[in-house]
């Protein structure tokens, strides 16, 4: 019995490594040696005249690859038939950066046509939006194949919602791979981008039975955060995650968390633990030793439940399965 424990931890340990050789550094070198820069090229376009999709296109990065991996799933248009995941609350009408990737895929296409995957599309042009917002820029090993398969249900067993604590948070984590510090590291994509306020409004109006307002959020952030998500508001206000730097990848999310201006309950609930805040203060004093981790956090993000090889397919359309 021991020795078949130790054959299948062996067989378990050479498929990851399978996977991972199958993603190649470069993989389109050879098949569509420009894909990498057209890519890039739609991505600082659509920055030029939205700075808020780099934040969009790094979080449609992570609901790709935490709900049946990273194959394009995120991006299947839902049908008559099917409610696909861009459309779960978890998603719609928060998810943006869907055009971007449709304007990479139509000149991919026309250059390359059925080479390059939707998959590896939103993989690079992550890595892109991290670097033209002053984060790390690094290589994405590449190669995934698109999945066919696309259920808004199991958005909601897979993406941690704003109202997770740490613990909560740390489980979810460890489902897909990561460490509890590879989750502290990259709940720091928080320094990007923004929020619309029904993903925090308990905090400031019905926290719990015995308060409305969190006692753990710092009360003149809370004032500002009233003011600009008033109760019973349009549900399509939004106030930026991190207010003193929006655009920029920074330690400025884990500085307002020390000063207990964390947006989410997911946010502050870092400071719960001894280890995470303990992460958290010195993530927010080594901005050059955060960027680092959170580049290498991404890549290995990037090889959640990728299809290779022969599996999946690469979409034409990356809103619809091939027929």
């Amino acid at each position: 019995m021991k020795k078949l424990l130790v054959c299948i931890a062996l067989v378990l340990v050479s498929l990851s490594r399978c996977v991972e050789s199958q993603l190649q550094v470069g993989f389109y070198k050879d098949s569509c040696g420009l894909a990498e820069f057209i890519i890039k090229d739609e991505v600082r376009k659509a920055f030029v005249k939205d700075r808020g999709l780099a934040a969009g296109l790094v979080r449609m990065h992570f609901h790709d690859c935490f709900v049946r991996g990273c194959e394009g799933s995120v991006l299947i248009d839902s049908t008559p038939s099917n409610t696909a995941e861009k459309d779960s609350p978890a998603n719609n009408p928060s998810l943006r950066g869907f055009e971007v990737i449709d304007n990479a895929k139509a000149r991919l296409e026309a250059m390359c046509k059925g080479v390059v995957s939707c998959a590896d599309i939103v993989a690079f042009a992550a890595r892109d939006s991290v670097e033209i917002t002053g984060g790390f820029g690094y290589d994405v090993p590449a190669g995934r194949r698109d999945g066919r398969v696309s259920l808004a249900s199991e958005t909601q067993t897979n993406l941690p919602p704003p109202s997770f604590n740490v613990d909560q948070l740390t489980q979810m984590f460890t489902n897909k791979g990561f460490t509890q510090e590879e989750m502290v590291t990259l709940s720091g994509a928080h320094t990007i981008g923004r929020s619309h306020c029904t993903s925090f409004s308990n905090r400031l109006y019905s926290f719990n039975t015995t308060v409305n307002q969190d006692p753990s959020l710092d009360p003149t952030y809370a004032t500002m955060l009233k003011q600009q998500c008033p109760q019973g508001s349009n549900p399509n206000l939004v106030v930026p995650m991190d207010p003193p730097s929006p655009n920029m990848m920074d330690t400025s999310y884990y500085q307002g968390i020390v000063a207990n201006r964390g947006l989410f309950t997911s946010d502050q609930t870092l400071l719960t633990n001894s280890a995470t805040a303990n992460q958290v203060t010195q993530n927010a004093r080594n901005p050059f030793i955060w960027k680092n981790n959170f580049a290498a956090a991404m890549v290995k993000m990037g090889k959640i439940g990728v299809l290779t090889g022969s599996a999946g397919e690469i979409r034409a359309n990356c809103r619809v399965i091939n027929g």
